[in-house]
């Protein structure tokens, strides 16, 4: 196989062809004066079963045009099959009509990866399941419940017991099947944050539902980008008489002035992964409540799976 990195994420993909134990395959990708983008591979992947690595994250725009100009020129190329492996889908949040003129702007994206010559998609924790539906080609959606759950099981057990206290939380009403599955794992209670705004311009009325005075609570999301709703939800988390608060989120898009947020708030820890890079790594060191976990490992396995022919879901067994 072959593994190809975008720009997105070149980090990553590196730490994952150095966990399958082969190098990146050489390409070039340059901008005319204009900004077009022009992507060549410069290695023979004709008949070749390949895997181009490449986050739509930020600047979301500009790395979509280069993985649809990629999947082209390895088309072009005569690859036999081609996965893209998008550890973060951008446009995920637009998975339905909000309004009466809106778009659905995750399907028009599953249409272009697909057309421009996809045969498989895989992918990290959608932000919402149903996406999956949007593509007429295979999609892998890993779960990353079990990584968190391996995480807090070595930092809190105490001679391999969990502490009684903890409470993992829900932020918003969307995210419970996912905090369900995570509480499942953990052996603990579960509660949900109910958010409220009666009029524009009027704050949020965020209602707890569940019982956490007293408790350490673990509120997981599939992403922090502003870290609005995770800092509040902290703050009414604290009020109603929680221990501590820590959140466990999928990808880190971190927009805006998030980092700064996130330090000034009552969260203890924010646990993120390596799926996007966001930005500058001097930046990150700056907030110190910041701490990563590493996504090579599983994406490294599920490539290797994909890639001989065998079951990717077992890996969650």
């Amino acid at each position: 196989m072959k593994i190809i990195a975008g720009n997105a994420n070149k980090p990553l993909a590196e730490a994952i062809a150095s966990h399958l134990g082969i190098p990146l395959t050489k390409s070039s990708t340059r901008c005319f004066s204009d900004k077009e983008i022009f992507f060549e591979v410069l290695e023979n992947v004709r008949g070749e079963d390949v895997f181009i690595i490449q986050p739509t994250s930020f600047p979301a725009n500009d790395n979509l045009m280069e993985l649809l100009i990629s999947l082209d020129a390895l088309r072009r190329a005569s690859a036999r099959r081609i996965t893209v492996v998008m550890p973060y889908f951008g446009y995920a949040r637009q998975d339905r009509k909000t309004t009466s003129r809106s778009p659905i702007s995750a399907k028009l994206v599953a249409n272009l990866i697909t057309v421009a010559g996809a045969d498989r998609v895989l992918t990290l924790d959608l932000h919402a399941g149903q996406i999956q539906g949007f593509f007429d080609i295979p999609v892998d959606n890993l779960f990353l419940v079990p990584l968190f759950t391996k995480y807090v099981k070595e930092k809190l057990s105490v001679h391999g017991v969990l502490p009684k206290e903890l409470m993992v939380v829900s932020p918003d009403v969307g995210g419970v099947v996912r905090a369900r599955a995570f509480a499942k794992k953990l052996d603990c209670g579960l509660a949900v944050i109910d958010k409220r705004r009666e009029k524009a311009g009027e704050s949020e009325v965020m209602n707890i539902i569940g019982e956490v005075n007293g408790m350490d609570c673990l509120m997981i999301d599939d992403m922090v980008d502003t870290a609005g709703t995770l800092c509040n939800a902290a703050t009414a988390l604290k009020k109603a008489g929680a221990k501590t608060v820590s959140a466990y989120c999928s990808h880190g898009v971190l927009s805006g002035s998030a980092l700064e947020k996130i330090a000034k708030s009552e969260l203890e820890k924010v646990v993120i992964t390596n799926s996007i890079c966001s930005k500058p790594e001097e930046e990150l060191r700056k907030c110190s409540k910041l701490e990563y976990l590493s996504v090579a490992p599983l994406l490294a396995e599920a490539i290797a799976r994909i890639n001989q022919e065998r079951s990717v879901s077992s890996l969650f067994d």
